[in-house]
């Protein structure tokens, strides 16, 4: 990729540039790898769909391998506890990015998943809050769970993180630590298995020049936010501002898509 299109990329696309380096410190900050948010900005744009999911997965893996580092430093992965929820997600999710499907059933399904994930994440303040004991381990409840969200985020283009979460939050799964742990290693396993799915194929395509450029940008802006702290915003102010926004696009697309 030769210099004049690089700079003519970053020119023509300076916007979308910008939102995923923000997004992707954000999101980063508090576990999460970002997809929801990446699949959000890439819906007003012109690009393919299949470039869509393909190239918000890739930014997903970029970001969440640094938290998945910095927790497994920290000794914050229980990986007896972790493999039945990610082991059965690989296979669901690599199935859900694999199947074929129309445009108009992709945004009508990242609609509805958008603002799902809203939901949750502007609610999320009284999950993380909750102070019950951390409930016994159950493999066949933890495997239903990983694939069932591994499917749907095979499908969409997104991690899961932003399902899986909440749900482990309400029912006292483990500790808010070792749930945003769990929550990266989750995104890091399905992101990878939806991403091959999506390149077995047939209508596979992407553009590597414009998507080299965006993991670029989420990776030194993932690297930021695993770092540091925001010294002006909470990360439940950060999750509401965030919801917002995407429960706006996603009513967007579904009012596009459905009327």
């Amino acid at each position: 990729m030769s210099m004049d299109l690089i700079i003519t990329l970053i020119i023509n696309n300076w916007h979308i540039i910008l939102l995923f380096f923000i997004v992707a410190i954000l999101y980063s900050s508090v576990g999460f790898g970002g997809g929801s948010s990446y699949l959000a900005i890439l819906a007003l744009t012109s690009l393919a769909f299949t470039q869509i999911r393909a190239t918000a997965l890739l930014c997903n893996i970029v970001v969440v391998s640094g938290n998945v580092f910095i927790y497994y430093q920290k000794e914050e992965l229980n990986i007896p506890k972790i493999l039945p929820l990610v082991l059965l997600s690989i296979p669901f999710a690599y199935l859900g990015g694999y199947l074929k499907i129309s445009e108009n059933f992709f945004f009508i399904l990242l609609g509805l998943t958008l603002i799902f994930a809203s939901i949750t994440m502007y609610i999320s303040k009284k999950i993380i809050t909750s102070t019950k004991s951390v409930k016994q381990n159950n493999s066949a409840k933890n495997g239903a769970i990983g694939g069932l969200i591994g499917f749907i985020s095979g499908m969409v283009g997104i991690g899961g993180g932003i399902f899986l979460a909440p749900i482990l939050h309400f029912i006292n799964w483990d500790s808010p630590k070792k749930i945003a742990a769990t929550a990266s290693v989750f995104i890091f396993a399905n992101s990878i298995a939806g991403f091959i799915g999506q390149t077995s194929n047939p209508d596979f395509q992407i553009d590597w020049n414009l998507t080299s450029i965006l993991l670029i940008i989420v990776f030194i802006g993932g690297q930021i936010g695993s770092r540091i702290s925001n010294n002006f915003f909470t990360p439940i102010q950060l999750k509401k501002a965030t919801a917002v926004l995407i429960a706006f696009v996603g009513l967007k697309i579904l009012y596009d898509f459905i009327f």
